[in-house]
């Protein structure tokens, strides 16, 4: 969303035109709705369709639909106090679920996935551990996104505290896998799934080369009063005895500021492991958007990231409507993290876009970045030059101490 930015005295006096402007170029975009996958898209496209031939309403029962969708919301969000455990073993909130939480975090998740490098996935003959896995939805975004990863003998160890979400998830999977079949001759069919009715820290057979959730850490936090940075360890330790050396990690989150600030202190963990995060910070210096005390009311800002949903399925956009709970934009926190790389660190000056465009004076557009010299704001004559979550190469022509300052923030200013 476009936001108006009034200057003030100092801004005015200060004369952007006297801002020299950088050369740049666009390395790669976060969400670009092109890189997913033709057979992908429609699947998305029909995915009620295929929750109904697994697991069909009545005309009754779609007819109230909207309703349990929206009571299942209420219970997710401001009633999660009074929602029990196994909520999700529930026929009536387990099918509101499929139909349209997991239909949403599929449209996310592909449209990330997509959008990620190749390292921040599993190898070949990989074992793999889904955490909070739910109905598989992390697994079945992995299998429409990335076809490369089709191909390859992977082994899924899916947790969860629900049975029946577990065996409708894998239901579901296997029938995407059906309607996109690997394209190398040979390979398997689809991955192999290993079903683990336990919770988080549960003991798994084998250690995985590759570990990933998506929505876990919120669960867990909403039911821990230890502040983050004791959490952070107890899970990052976990996380350890899961994993075989050289394990690859993909955690996402919703993109609100306690969920940001856990994946902030999850990156310092990795970071002093030696890992390198990837994606999508553009360096591994301290983070300027680390959501400290966000989420308890002060003005810092959290790591997110988010892109319209104009392009999501009509019949989704739909069902959000009759639900009364209209979807204009999907926004996650996410942060990958692999085993440190032989490979010199590049000097090259990046930026990761992290806001929509706003207005600033001299009729220019702005947009807050993340860099290794903490977040700046990008200048530009250009409305729709970049999106949430582009990451950019900025050649400097000036050091940046003698970049100028924005009064209102105190970020330094990068003209483009």
């Amino acid at each position: 969303m476009k936001t108006e930015r009034k200057p003030n005295k100092k801004e005015l006096k200060n004369d952007k035109s006297k801002i020299q402007s950088n050369s740049y170029k666009k390395i790669s975009e976060l969400f670009c709705v092109d890189r997913i996958p033709e057979d992908a898209k429609n699947v998305l496209e029909n995915f009620d369709k295929i929750i109904q031939s697994i697991k069909p309403l009545n005309s009754k029962q779609l007819q109230q639909l909207p309703e349990n969708i929206r009571e299942l919301s209420h219970q997710m969000t401001d009633n999660r106090a009074s929602r029990r455990l196994g909520y999700m073993n529930e026929n009536i909130q387990l099918s509101a679920y499929v139909r349209y939480f997991v239909w949403w975090n599929l449209v996310r998740l592909t449209r990330l996935f997509s959008n990620l490098e190749e390292k921040s996935f599993p190898q070949e003959d990989c074992f793999c551990l889904d955490l909070g896995s739910g109905p598989l939805t992390v697994v079945s975004a992995l299998w429409l996104s990335r076809p490369e990863l089709r191909n390859k003998n992977l082994t899924w160890y899916c947790l969860d505290v629900s049975q029946n979400s577990l065996s409708l998830g894998e239901d579901i999977y296997l029938s995407i896998a059906s309607k996109t079949p690997p394209t190398q001759e040979g390979a398997n069919p689809h991955w192999k799934i290993i079903r683990v009715k336990d919770s988080f820290g549960a003991f798994i057979k084998q250690r995985c080369g590759f570990i990933t959730c998506a929505n876990m850490f919120n669960e867990l936090d909403q039911a821990s009063d230890m502040p983050p940075e004791f959490r952070v360890k107890k899970y990052f330790d976990q996380l350890k005895t899961y994993s075989e050396e050289n394990a690859r990690y993909l955690l996402i989150e919703p993109g609100v500021p306690k969920s940001a600030r856990t994946l902030c202190l999850f990156r310092d963990r990795f970071l002093k492991a030696n890992y390198d995060v990837t994606s999508p910070c553009p360096h591994a210096e301290i983070c300027s958007m680390d959501g400290f005390k966000a989420y308890t009311g002060s003005k810092n800002k959290w790591c997110n990231f988010s892109f319209n949903t104009e392009d999501a399925p009509k019949k989704l956009q739909r069902l959000s409507e009759l639900a009364k709970l209209p979807k204009e934009r999907a926004v996650l926190s996410f942060v990958s993290a692999v085993p440190k790389s032989s490979e010199n660190e590049s000097d090259e000056f990046l930026l990761r876009i992290v806001s929509d465009c706003f207005k600033l004076p001299k009729n220019k557009n702005g947009f807050y970045a993340c860099s290794k010299i903490g977040t700046v704001v990008v200048s530009t004559e250009k409305q729709n030059e970049f999106k949430s979550g582009d990451l950019i190469c900025v050649k400097i022509k000036k050091p940046v101490e003698n970049l100028p300052t924005d009064y209102k923030t105190g970020y330094k200013i990068i003209s483009l």
